[in-house]
């Protein structure tokens, strides 16, 4: 541990109180530039995924070298790495050193000290975005449908649309009948078209983020028609012993010019409401340029294959609804400034208005920056498969059936339990706008 400074549980809490609280002047982590912290989980994800600290993302020595230059892209950021008393913080720290961090430290006593100091530790992952959900339901009063009230409506012919707002590749494995895939970030833009005055719009994801996310976000954006969200997506609908369908690939289309400029016009009133300001790419070049005062994340929330056809240069594909519901997997150093982009401002809107909400200082990149002759083609498949690999077993994944089905419901009763434990957590702010 010599070769490793390090902080106490004491001293990390007031620094993060100072950061919840906006403090003016509030001095960096260890000597380094005030209003950011990275904050790292070092052991390998099945140990995180038993408890950890709310704003820690995991990142095992085995990714550091391939994931801390997109995750922190700061090399000046001040760093804490935790992990139990075996060792992987101070792995983790030095082999940030080499990489060039210059401000990094190790939690002393590791989350056991933090506990004890009066911390709260979490069970689960991406717990900050499940978290979120769940005040956003409970905030928003946001509707939902059950399993059987939606087969029942499906089986009476009623006039509505199914969403599926998980990636593409997780609705072609399994689905709701009649669903389509239409992925978080993309529902604002693409719904237009989809409905008419009398269509009931039901939004579903596996569990309960992304189907809540979306139909407020939907609600949000001043819809009109009937929006619910599926209570428990599809682990819902297998666990009242209904039948998903597999292997589908129904997209909902790209928007017509009406429909297009009905989603901006949303767009706008969403970001007037939240506090969602734009940049154009010469002060997003300027950031850039200032990237050891300040972090800048930059943000393509489109899909992965317009983002593969072409993209800025040090973006990062960020899905909008995929970031929203997985924050921690992209955004790590708390402070920083995040510019999403996408074609036309909606779906970068609607994330922005909701990582705002997070406790993000997000802005949104203007449209035209695809004209520019700097684009840069081909996909992030590296940083997926390094996302995909820390990812722990799904409750659905079990091929015993009543196996799948426990850890379906233990899944979603973790999930519903979370706000009790925020209201706990003096280290722990959302609000909303």
């Amino acid at each position: 541990m010599a070769d490793v400074r390090s902080i106490t549980a004491a001293d990390l809490m007031a620094v993060h109180r100072r950061l919840l609280g906006g403090e003016p002047g509030a001095s960096g982590l260890l000597g380094g530039e005030p209003g950011e912290l990275a904050l790292v989980d070092a052991r390998e994800p099945a140990d995180f995924t038993r408890r950890h600290l709310l704003y820690a993302a995991n990142l095992p020595p085995s990714h550091v070298g391939l994931e801390a230059p997109s995750r922190i892209p700061r090399l000046s950021t001040p760093v804490v790495v935790c992990d139990a008393g075996g060792g992987e913080a101070a792995a983790v720290a030095l082999e940030l050193t080499v990489l060039g961090y210059t401000d990094t430290a190790v939690l002393d006593g590791g989350i056991d000290a933090w506990a004890a100091a009066g911390g709260e530790l979490y069970s689960g992952i991406n717990v900050p975005s499940k978290l979120f959900g769940e005040l956003v339901e409970a905030h928003f009063r946001t509707p939902h449908v059950t399993a059987d009230e939606l087969a029942g409506w499906l089986a009476d012919g009623r006039d509505l649309v199914v969403l599926d707002s998980r990636t593409r590749r997780e609705f072609n494995r399994m689905s709701i009948p009649s669903g389509r895939s239409c992925p978080g970030g993309e529902l604002v833009r693409r719904v237009q078209d989809l409905v008419d005055d009398s269509t009931t719009v039901v939004v579903n994801c596996a569990g309960r983020t992304r189907s809540i996310m979306g139909a407020q976000s939907l609600r949000s954006a001043g819809l009109a028609n009937q929006v619910f969200a599926l209570k428990d997506g599809t682990m819902g609908w297998e666990l009242a012993g209904l039948q998903l369908d597999h292997g589908r690939d129904d997209q909902a289309p790209e928007p017509s010019p009406a429909g297009r400029a009905q989603a901006v016009a949303a767009a706008r009133a969403v970001a007037h409401r939240c506090g969602v300001r734009s940049i154009d790419s010469e002060q997003l070049e300027d950031w850039l340029c200032a990237g050891d005062v300040r972090t800048t994340y930059l943000m393509d929330v489109r899909t992965p294959q317009q983002y593969a056809h072409g993209h800025g240069p040090g973006a990062v594909c960020a899905p909008g609804g995929q970031l929203v519901q997985a924050s921690d997997e992209y955004l790590v150093t708390r402070g920083s400034r995040v510019v999403l982009a996408d074609e036309d401002g909606i779906g970068a809107t609607m994330s922005a208005s909701w990582l705002i909400q997070m406790g993000w200082d997000a802005w949104v990149l203007k449209p035209g920056w695809l004209d520019s002759s700097e684009l840069v083609s081909g996909g992030d498949e590296a940083a997926e498969t390094a996302r995909r690999s820390r990812q722990p077993a799904l409750p659905y994944d079990p091929k015993d059936a009543e196996v799948a089905k426990a850890a379906m419901q233990a899944y979603l009763d973790w999930e519903v339990a979370l706000p009790d434990q925020y209201a706990g957590d003096d280290l722990a702010e959302f609000r909303f706008l």
